[in-house]
Order: structure tokens, then C-alpha cells, then sequence
């Protein structure tokens, strides 16, 4: 099976490619550096995508971060050491560029109000009006480093440090879905309603968890989400279509 574009096979893994850790006795986790980066993501996902071409019997779960994957097995099947060791022979070399097969997404997000209610104390932490914090927040595209805490739930970075307020010191009970929102260097949207203690600033229409399709998330490691503001009649339309196609 011939390698994605962006995997060459003319170099082999070393350990100084990587580090693999041992996670009990059913998976291993590969750290790629420890800085938080668009280049040490895009060699997470590349290796996740490569394993996963393997189509090793027994692997279970292949879970990609922000710079590291972890690989979940049958230990009737694997164990650590094996596993590990078949690993570092895979022949590969990894592009400087993010992952080309990535999408780019426009998001649209209505602004502050009840659908962003701390849009006006992260206005206030950065010492900038709200329409400048609106604007700041969609100059620029983010990219999707993973997806983790509630299905489909996309973290995506990194945010202008201008805007990179703490997570709330008390977390709400419940959010509802579609609530884009800030934590440190981050921003992320919550797809489905459950606690967090984000600092919203905005919601979506677009749903980002859709159980009913075959691929359920509309988000995935390596895409590029570009927000837009919207007015309420416009969140409205695009809430009742989006309705109206999932029902």
C-alpha cells in the first residue's frame, strides 16, 4: 500500500523521531516533542494516518493529540514491547507543511448576548472594545489540532495572546451546543450541550456532531476552521435549515 503524499518512504523511524511510552498493558502512546505546534501536529496526524493504513489486526483505537498519538490494543493480541518495537520500523519522513488533506470550514458565530455571554469580560481582560475582540477572533483561520473532551469537540488554536483568557474559575452545568468559546491559547465550539467552563463568546448554527451520518464529525485533526460574525435573523435561517436537514 503506497504511502499519503505527504509520507515519504525514504527515511525509517529512530528514537530520536519520537518517544514511546507504555500505557499499561493495552497502549502505547508516541510524544512527538513538547512544543504545541501546527509542524509537531501535522506529524501526529501523518503517523496516525500511517498506522493506520497498517491495517493491523488488534489495534483498537488510534487517537491523535496535539503532539502525540495513542494507539489502544488487544492485549490477547499486542503487547507493549512488540507493538513498539513493530513501530519503529516504519519507514517514513514527514513534510514541514500541515496536512494538505485538511479542509478549510467557515463557521459562522453570532456574537455575544445570550448566545456569548462572557464576550464582554474577554473584551474587558484584553483592554479592547467587543467589536475589537470580534474582530480578532476571525482575522485568522485555527487550526483543528484534535478532538477530544465530548464527541466531536474540536480544539483549535492558537488564539492571539491578547485573547488568551483562563477557563472560568467555576465551570457551568450545562452549555448549550454550538457555544464557541476561549480557554488560554484556544478556542473551541462545544457540539453537543454538556458542562464546561470555557469562556463563551459566541454560538454557532452549524451542528458539529451529527449522529445520524456515517461520518459524524464535521471536524477532523488537521482541517482549518475560519469563524465569521453573523446577525440574529441570519443564526435563525441557518438554525431552521440545519433543523429542518437533521430531522
Amino acid at each position: 500500500m503506497s504511502p499519503p503524499p505527504h509520507v515519504r518512504r525514504r527515511t525509517r523511524t529512530s528514537p530520536e523521531t519520537f518517544r514511546l511510552l507504555s500505557l499499561g498493558d493495552s497502549a502505547v502512546t508516541i510524544e512527538f516533542g513538547n512544543a504545541i505546534n501546527p509542524e509537531s501536529n501535522a506529524r501526529v496526524i501523518a503517523f496516525a494516518q500511517m498506522v493506520s493504513e497498517q491495517g493491523w489486526n488488534g489495534i483498537l483505537d488510534i487517537v491523535p493529540s496535539y503532539r502525540s498519538v495513542t494507539l489502544h490494543f488487544d492485549p490477547l493480541q499486542w503487547d507493549a514491547a512488540a507493538l513498539t518495537k513493530k513501530l519503529k520500523t516504519l519507514p517514513w519522513e514527514h513534510s514541514p507543511q500541515a496536512d494538505p488533506q485538511g479542509l478549510v470550514h467557515e463557521i459562522p458565530v453570532l456574537y455575544g448576548g445570550e448566545w456569548g455571554p462572557d464576550l464582554e469580560e474577554v473584551a474587558t481582560f484584553a483592554g479592547l472594545q467587543v467589536a475589537e475582540v470580534i474582530a480578532l477572533h476571525t482575522a485568522m483561520p485555527y487550526r483543528v489540532y484534535m478532538l477530544g473532551f465530548s464527541p466531536g469537540f474540536p480544539y483549535l488554536g492558537l488564539v492571539p495572546e491578547q485573547l488568551a483568557i483562563p477557563r472560568r474559575a467555576t465551570p457551568r452545568t450545562m452549555v448549550p451546543a454550538g457555544s464557541v468559546g476561549i480557554a488560554d491559547r484556544q478556542t473551541g465550539i462545544y457540539p453537543t450541550a454538556t458542562p464546561g467552563g470555557w469562556q463563551l463568546i459566541g454560538r454557532t448554527p452549524i451542528p458539529l456532531y451529527r449522529t445520524a451520518s456515517h461520518t459524524p464529525f464535521l471536524l477532523k485533526p488537521g482541517d482549518l476552521v475560519r469563524f465569521t460574525p453573523i446577525e440574529r435573523d441570519e443564526f435563525d435561517r441557518l438554525s431552521h435549515l440545519n433543523r429542518h436537514e437533521n430531522a
